[in-house]
């Protein structure tokens, strides 16, 4: 699979342009001219961003700390929610993004808390107005029938570039690996720590960063943890849940605990640290 994005410098009131050859499964190079925008820009982009149906598994909507982020990131956070859009087909956003801006000391470890954390950070920095010293990547998130193709380092490469932009230097990211999936049972560390030959990653997503001049930096065991009745995971997953211990779940990083005397059950989603210095 073959593809380069090029992109011109571009102020910050205006939109980033780029010519983006993306690769078929038969691997020939289909065009597309790609904008990127924020929501500053362009805030009436915001209804596109509802629809990404299936871009995610539906239980992993469902973290109770999200809300804290989304439910006002149009309003509050618009210079931090990318967009991007293919000008011959404007009605709907092939990709989205989202970071947020929080302050943190440099000498300070990222915390094991990781996405959560982060949003919790940030939100008390923003009632209390501290003043954001890192940006954190939140999502990257592509359309399904555009997977395959690219866009997630091209977002990515828009997040780093729109960082600066803004006047940051660090960019951190709670990056949730695209294969770990298929080996929920094993430890993040080991998954981590899988190389190819050339020594990057073996994971994909964690490939993207790396060649992007990310540098992994730890593990946030706890990244994402996301409660639910029995009934809740039943609705969500479509699988019974009707016995106590670990239960796999499709698209999930690790086992669902689940506890059937106690009508609960929990997910605690690992995920890696990436930094990006700017």
């Amino acid at each position: 699979m073959s593809g380069q994005a090029t992109s011109s410098s571009t102020a910050t009131t205006g939109p980033t342009k780029s010519q983006c050859g993306l690769a078929n499964s038969d691997d020939t190079v289909l065009h597309m001219d790609l904008e990127v925008y924020s929501l500053a820009q362009r805030p009436e982009l915001a209804p596109l961003l509802e629809d990404f149906d299936g871009a995610w598994p539906e239980f992993m909507t469902w973290d109770p700390i999200a809300s804290l982020y989304y439910a006002v990131a149009d309003e509050v956070y618009p210079e931090f929610v990318l967009v991007a859009i293919d000008p011959a087909n404007p009605g709907r956003a092939l990709a989205r993004a989202y970071s947020v801006p929080l302050a943190w000391d440099d000498a300070e470890p990222l915390p094991p808390g990781g996405w959560d954390r982060v949003v919790q950070r940030a939100t008390l920095n923003r009632l209390a107005g501290t003043k954001a010293t890192i940006v954190s990547a939140l999502e990257i998130c592509i359309q399904p029938d555009q997977r395959g193709r690219g866009l997630s380092a091209r977002m990515l490469e828009e997040m780093r570039d729109h960082t600066v932009r803004l006047g940051y230097h660090t960019l951190v990211a709670p990056v949730r690996p695209s294969g770990k999936h298929t080996r929920p049972d094993e430890a993040m560390t080991t998954y981590v720590a899988r190389t190819r030959a050339d020594g990057l990653p073996e994971d994909p997503w964690l490939r993207t960063h790396v060649r992007a001049g990310g540098h992994i930096e730890s593990i946030a065991p706890r990244s994402m943890t996301i409660p639910g009745t029995l009934a809740e995971w039943r609705a969500w997953t479509g699988l019974p849940f009707d016995t106590t211990g670990p239960v796999h779940v499709p698209g999930a990083l690790a086992p669902v605990h689940c506890d059937t005397t106690h009508d609960y059950a929990v997910y605690v989603e690992p995920n890696v640290w990436v930094r990006h210095p700017l």
